[in-house]
């Protein structure tokens, strides 16, 4: 078995191969460079986008804190109304300026999107808090008696309504 020999590259076609790879190196670099400024101009942008959401969501959140509290504000000045009616001695213009505080303050928080949890027929576990369950009339499970109102904002439960529980006769 006879091996043949390769024929040896002379010298100049050596530094031409090398001057090649030399020339793709310094493209493949200059190539590298270029995507990884892209890639910081991209992260750059990512984060100044991050920055402009967060200020825009704290934005939001002030404004509507803002809209409550300007609803509120007439509630505020009927309740500083009852109080002088108080301090006067007349329960006649008490008992109405606490009515109007009281209706003002749930027609704002209706505007809110404030909704009274029902509490008519069957006690609901998601909805309601049986806090006492007692022998009544009624069937077993209905809610016999409200001690505190429950409220929902949308259709999440702000708050559960606090009732008794029938347990039947």
């Amino acid at each position: 078995m006879t091996e043949r020999a390769e024929p040896k590259p002379d010298r100049p076609e050596l530094e031409e191969v090398v001057s090649s790879l030399e020339e793709r190196a310094a493209l493949l670099e200059k190539e590298r460079d270029e995507y990884l400024n892209d890639l910081k101009r991209v992260a750059a942008d990512f984060e100044n986008y991050r920055k402009r959401v967060a200020r825009d969501q704290e934005g939001l959140v002030a404004r509507a804190h803002e809209r409550l509290v300007k609803e509120l504000l007439p509630v505020l000045d009927d309740l500083e109304r009852a109080l002088e009616a108080a301090a006067k001695h007349e329960e006649a213009k008490l008992e109405e300026g606490v009515r109007l505080v009281h209706r003002e303050l749930v027609e704002a928080l209706a505007r809110e999107g404030l909704i009274e949890v029902e509490t008519d027929g069957q006690f609901d576990p998601h909805v309601h808090e049986a806090l006492l369950s007692q022998p009544s009339e009624q069937e077993d499970g209905a809610v016999v008696e409200v001690l505190q109102k429950g409220y929902r904002l949308g259709d999440r439960v702000l708050r559960p309504a606090r009732v008794v529980v029938s347990q039947g006769e």
